[in-house]
């Protein structure tokens, strides 16, 4: 057999091979079967020894996990790409000098380490009307405004519950205060800037302050767990 017929043969051989497997994809097409992809059904951890974490804060239980549909996409507000800037334009790393940002396991592990132990207030630095439509388990909505107006009634309480005291001379002593991470919507959002450049500015110790600049945007496009927290009227 010369050279010409053996490719011919193989050429031939090649051809019935696909053809079979190609009838075989069009039958399960027509019944409607499918063909199984390991990607479809793989499982959504948080890490790959993490599936999932539970903090109980006050008494309640919060699990921390992801969407587990491999196909799954934002389709609210977080999905968009371009908002016009000036106001909403893209933030620094870092919020201010001596703050350490954080990302996602970071804040997780401080809802862990601080907030369930008390040692620790994760805030949600947003206006309460982006706050009510859905929040990162856990926070705490005190806005950015709230830390900026100078005089506000509220302020002084505010300071108190996260454990400073006031000072004869009227200055407050931020000595003993737990660790606050703040966030807003996303890298575009400057209202926790803000309320951190507002709280040094109070005097608040830089090393009790996280800033996490994903925000909601980053959390929502991991799939993370949001909740719609409870408000009263």
């Amino acid at each position: 057999m010369t050279a010409r017929q053996t490719f011919r043969r193989w050429g031939f051989k090649m051809k019935v091979r696909f053809g079979t497997i190609w009838g075989l994809y069009c039958v399960y097409t027509f019944f409607g079967l499918t063909i199984i992809s390991p990607a479809i059904a793989a499982p959504v951890n948080i890490t790959e020894d993490m599936p999932y974490v539970d903090i109980v804060i006050k008494g309640r239980t919060y699990r921390i996990d992801r969407i587990q549909d491999n196909n799954h996409k934002l389709t609210n507000s977080y999905a968009k790409t371009s908002r016009p800037c000036p106001p909403f334009c893209i933030h620094p790393i870092k919020a201010a000098e001596g703050v350490t940002t954080v990302g996602e396991l970071e804040l997780i592990r401080f809802l862990k380490e601080k907030v369930e132990t008390g040692k620790g207030v994760l805030v949600d630095a947003r206006i309460p009307a982006f706050y009510e439509k859905g929040t990162i388990p856990g926070s705490v909505n005190i806005p950015f405004t709230l830390f900026s107006q100078k005089k506000n009634a509220y302020l002084g309480k505010i300071f108190r519950v996260l454990g400073a005291t006031k000072n004869i001379d009227g200055t407050w002593d931020f000595s003993n205060v737990v660790s606050l991470l703040l966030y807003c919507n996303g890298p575009w959002c400057d209202q926790s800037p803000k309320a951190i450049r507002a709280l040094i500015a109070a005097g608040y110790p830089r090393n009790k302050l996280f800033y996490y600049r994903g925000g909601m945007q980053s959390w929502q496009a991991l799939g993370l767990t949001t909740i719609v927290p409870k408000t009263t009227n």
